[in-house]
Order: C-alpha cells, then structure tokens, then sequence
C-alpha cells in the first residue's frame, strides 16, 4: 500500500517523540508498504515563533510572517528524517517548494493551487521513506506561503490525493473521533467511522480533531483518512462516504466553538442590496462570517443584521462593519464576544424529523436560551451565551444517547 502520514505538533514535540515516530514510520514500511511522512512544527514552536515577530514587529507583514513561520516544519522535517534513517531505512527530508505545492498569493491563509509530486514519486521509487514539511507551499512567484492554522492536515490529504495514496493516516494525540469532547463529556464514545460530510460539519463547528479545508480537500478526491493516536496501536476513525448504514444513526455527535464573536449593524435601512454591500465589504477583508440574523422593525422600515466571526477577525471585521454602517445610514455597531456555538450533527437528520424541537426542548429545559438559530442538512447550531457551554454539550450528549453505541 501507498500510505501517506500525517504527525502533528504533538507527536513530534519532543526528541523522544520524534523517535516513537520514527519507529512507527519504519515498521509501516517494513510491512511492505511505501509511506509519505507529513510533519507540523512541534509543539509550541509556532506560537514561539510569533512571539519573536511580536517581539520585533508590533504589525509584521504577512509576507515575512510566512518565511518565518514555515521555519517550524522544516525543523522537524529534517529531524524526523534524520531519525527514520538511524533506523536504516533511506529517508530524504523535502520543503514545500521541493514537494511541488503551489498556492496562491493570500499569505497566512493560502489556498493550493496544485501539486506537481514528480520529486515526491521518483524518491518513493529509489526506496526512500519521503518526509514532508506540512504547512507550507510556495507562489508562482517563488514566495513561501502558510496554509492556516492545521494546515498540515490539508498538506498531507492534498500529497496523499496527488500520489494516489491507497489512505491517508492523521496522526494526533486522542485516538479518534469522539461523539463529543471527553474532557467534557468522560462517557463520549470514540466512533468507529464517520462520514466526510460528518466530519466537515465538526471540523467547521469547533471539533478540532482535522482542518476544514483538508476534509473538503479529501471529498473532493474521495481520499479515505484514519484519525488514530500516536501515542498507542488502537484503532483509529475511519473517515470515509456515505453508506446507508450510516443514515440510521440520527445524531453522531456535538460539537461546539467558544471562538465566536456576534457583530449587530443597527437600524439598518430595509432596502435591497443593503445586505450585498455590508457582507460584501466583510468578505473584502477575508472574514468568514457564520451565522447571520436580520431582525426587521415593526414598521419594516429598518433592520437589525447579526452575524459571527471568529474572536480572532473580531476587530478587523469590526473597522469594516463599522465603515460600511456609516456608507449605508445605519445607527451603529455592537458587539458582543461572550458566546459560544453549540452543534448536533449526522447525516441522519436528512431522513429524520423533529431533531430541532428535541434539541431546543432539551436545551430550555436546563435554562440555556438561544440567541440565534443556523441549520443545513445534516447539523443544527445554536448560538448561546459562553458560560452555559459545557452544560450544553452534556445534556445534548445525554439527550440524544450518544453514549451508546448503535
């Protein structure tokens, strides 16, 4: 089999680490299969890394915080490399640049645009063990370019659809995918599979067990990915599409983000194109906005438009907002960043009614009040006041009887 790796920041985090993985890369190939190793920084390196721009820099450009922070994978790959072949199997360490990932100009935040894994499959036929620096592409221009925050997840399920990879293996330190977050919940049950749909929604809702962009990436390609620890041999989540076993089960799991931020644009003209302008403007900036709520006067004469950014956008997306109020009339701006999203999620919901009346009864009845309301096919989120999230989480957990199995 092809295998393609993904280690993330702890599991590499240390020498001792780095070794364990190195053992465990070696005995992959020593059972015949051929492996592409991803790695991310180890752990804490890339917060280090920000705190020496900071240092120096109050406003560092994007362009240089690139440069400086793709030096964090390269690390690890070299010594990830170094250690796998101390084992005696060749292994051969190799950029963003090198592994042929092209992205596009946005620094921080870039897209892949393709991949050209020529050197990645001459290397795997000479019998080298590949090993990858995630995280990182390179521009037309010969830029260096960050993926985001996990983005060694969209490394690694991109390398693994390029090459043709027979599955790609997230390696992180819990040991699956969970039908809630067990520090929260201790009975939350470890799925066996999960669909890509399914792990999308979590992915998106706060459950930080893979990327966004690397589970819409493995859809695309239809590419299978294992998420399992690298810390023991159990059996991971099989990430994978929909079979019509899966439909049976209602709800899979919660989710939830305390990263959230509501922005309210007040007394807003009711006219249309007002909504274009104001969403526009926000996009401009390169903000996803989640859930929005347009409240309309009783005289229908203005509005009030509610929406949710992550806290980390909260003041850029706040200077547009408060820009594009002003060029359209609107009294003002309000903000409030003391709130949490709370998600259900299964593909279930497609063939099964009355799952949102469940969830906004079971809610009620332990006093949580919800303040905004955003659905699609296959989850339900409810925005509510940060301080009520645990409990949220464990009475849906409960509720919907995710502790057993179906």
């Amino acid at each position: 089999m092809l295998i393609v790796q993904k280690y993330g920041g702890t599991s590499v985090g240390s020498i001792e680490r780095i070794k364990a993985v190195a053992e465990r890369v070696v005995s992959t190939i020593r059972q015949g299969n051929q492996v592409v190793v991803v790695v991310s920084a180890m752990s804490g390196e890339t917060d280090k890394l920000i705190g020496l721009a900071k240092s120096v820099s109050s406003n560092p450009s994007d362009r240089e915080m690139d440069v400086l922070l793709s030096s964090g994978e390269r690390v690890t790959t070299a010594l990830t490399a170094m250690a796998i072949a101390s084992l005696g199997q060749r292994s051969i360490a190799l950029t963003g640049r090198q592994a042929g990932i092209m992205t596009d100009n946005l620094h921080t935040k870039a897209k892949i645009e393709k991949i050209s894994p020529e050197k990645i499959k001459k290397s795997l036929f000479e019998g080298y063990c590949v090993v990858l620096a995630g995280f990182q592409g390179i521009t037309e221009s010969g830029d260096v370019t960050t993926l985001g925050r996990g983005g060694s997840d969209l490394s690694a399920v991109a390398i693994a659809a390029a090459i043709k990879a027979d599955v790609c293996e997230i390696y992180t330190d819990v040991d699956g995918v969970y039908t809630a977050d067990p520090n929260i919940v201790p009975n939350a049950r470890k799925l066996d599979r999960v669909t890509f749909e399914e792990m999308l929604e979590m992915a998106s809702l706060g459950a930080k067990v893979l990327q966004t962009r690397s589970v819409e990436f493995a859809i695309k390609h239809n590419m299978p990915i294992i998420v399992r620890s690298s810390f023991n041999n159990n059996p991971g989540t099989l990430v994978t599409k929909e079979d019509k076993d899966m439909e049976r089960v209602v709800v899979s799991g919660v989710a939830y983000d305390k990263n959230q931020a509501k922005l309210t644009v007040m007394k807003v003209p009711d006219k249309p194109g007002i909504a274009a302008k104001l969403f526009s403007a926000i996009a401009g900036a390169n903000i996803n906005v989640d859930v929005i709520v347009q409240n309309v006067s009783s005289d229908g004469s203005s509005a009030d438009i509610s929406f949710t950014v992550p806290k980390a956008d909260c003041n850029k997306a706040l200077q547009f907002a408060e820009q594009a109020a002003k060029d359209l009339g609107a009294k003002g701006v309000a903000i409030r960043d003391d709130l949490a999203k709370i998600s259900i999620v299964g593909v279930g919901m497609r063939t099964h009614s009355g799952v949102a009346a469940e969830m906004f009864d079971a809610l009620a009845k332990h006093g949580v009040n919800i303040l905004a309301i955003s659905t699609s096919e296959i989850k339900i989120s409810c925005l509510i006041e940060a301080k009520y999230t645990e409990l949220a989480v464990r009475v849906l957990h409960e509720h919907f009887k995710l502790d057993l199995a179906n």
